[in-house]
């Protein structure tokens, strides 16, 4: 990353690590959920914030790979505090049972990390009967948001100590359809592209984080919310896509590759500094990447069409 290596406002930049943002940061005492965090840049996350004293509960879909990322986690952090769940964002079923299951724990909650997502896969339903990008990517997280907020305010209020939502979206999001978000035609398989479906759901994020922002804001509670780009980074997420495999093992053979591309403790970075530098206290509503804020495409910011994917998306999760 070193031909685009440049340092913003906030004194980082797309080549720091998510180490290397949080140096020196203690985050004893916080409780953080982490969706998606049994591999690529969500297991990082965990394992920095764990590193740093955060109680982690690792909300993933497949326990037995979780396990092993908290193994390693303790092996190589041994007073680290990391708890498995298992949650499948796809079905808002799985997504009640976790939200249950953690509240029956007892355990406060300061930040809420809705990480996990798949990419560019074919047309299919959900249980739900939801198309699976915007189900999985956006409805899951929706509504898993929405089951937590009341232990979020309520740790905020007793503790005094600012909870922070994070959204991982990416710079896909300005690749949805024309019209943004295919209210009406969400389902439709006949006009369904893979990557604009993608593009959509990454949109959703941004446009969900940037009403909730203005909802707690309105009511005063002390919480943020943002999204942000974690970089190009060649995970899980690319294995859906044999034209993205093919053309991604050639970019990173590539000499331009090595500077394009992050890695997934540069990926974890924007992340873990969103939801634990102290400099980004206050701060809601915004879109980040490469450490810094950034601007995201028009569409995320349009205020109404934010408003209409919440009642949207409140009506179908109901």
């Amino acid at each position: 990353m070193g031909l685009f290596n440049r340092t913003g406002p906030s004194g980082f930049s797309s080549s720091n690590t998510a180490e290397e943002v949080t140096h020196g940061i203690d985050g004893t005492g916080l409780t953080a959920i982490i969706t998606g965090a049994s591999n690529g840049i969500g297991s990082d996350t965990a394992r920095v914030l764990a590193l740093r004293g955060v109680h982690v509960v690792m909300a993933v879909r497949n326990t037995a790979a979780g396990e092993a990322v908290k193994e390693a986690i303790v092996k190589d952090t041994p007073a680290a505090k990391v708890d498995v769940l298992e949650l499948d964002l796809s079905s808002m079923a799985s997504v009640r049972k976790f939200a249950s299951e953690f509240k029956s724990l007892g355990l406060p909650l300061n930040i809420l990390i809705n990480n996990a997502g798949i990419m560019a896969i074919p047309f299919k339903l959900s249980q739900d009967n939801i198309e699976l990008q915007f189900a999985t990517n956006h409805l899951g997280h929706f509504l898993l948001t929405d089951l937590l907020l009341e232990t979020m305010k309520k740790t905020a209020y007793q503790s005094n100590i600012e909870g922070r939502i994070v959204n991982v979206s990416s710079e896909a999001h300005r690749f949805s359809y024309r019209e943004g978000i295919r209210f009406d035609k969400i389902n439709d398989e006949s006009g369904y592209s893979n990557m604009w479906a993608y593009g959509q759901s990454k949109l959703a994020n941004v446009l969900h984080a940037n009403e909730l922002a203005r909802r707690l804001k309105e009511d005063g509670v002390q919480i943020t919310a943002n999204s942000l780009h974690p970089g190009a980074i060649v995970t899980n997420l690319w294995h859906n896509s044999s034209f993205f495999k093919g053309w991604f093992a050639s970019a990173l053979s590539s000499t331009i590759g090595k500077y394009v591309f992050k890695t997934v403790q540069q990926g974890a970075s924007t992340t873990c500094y969103v939801a634990l530098h102290p400099s980004v206290k206050g701060v809601s509503g915004e879109y980040f990447s490469d450490n810094n804020i950034a601007k995201a495409h028009a569409q995320a910011k349009d205020t109404e069409l934010a408003k209409k994917l919440w009642d949207f998306s409140m009506r179908i999760s109901a």
